[in-house]
């Protein structure tokens, strides 16, 4: 896995904010490895495991109908 210090470190800019975090780019290109970087620096950083939410949208287990 290839460490991304620098995007991290933007990321962790809006930790404490009311933002939802949401991460785009072309397929294959590294955000849910990213992003589970960023899950595990939070938990290291000592937030709770249940207060990360992280959603697949390519998961056939989630209803998607309204």
């Amino acid at each position: 896995m290839i460490q991304r210090p620098t995007y991290l470190e933007k990321l962790f800019g809006f930790k404490n904010k009311q933002l939802i975090k949401i991460l785009t780019g072309v397929r294959r290109c590294g955000k849910s490895t990213f992003f589970e970087m960023y899950q595990e620096s939070l938990i290291k950083g000592g937030v709770s495991k249940d207060r990360i939410h992280s959603l697949n949208l390519e998961d056939e287990d989630i209803d998607m109908s309204l």
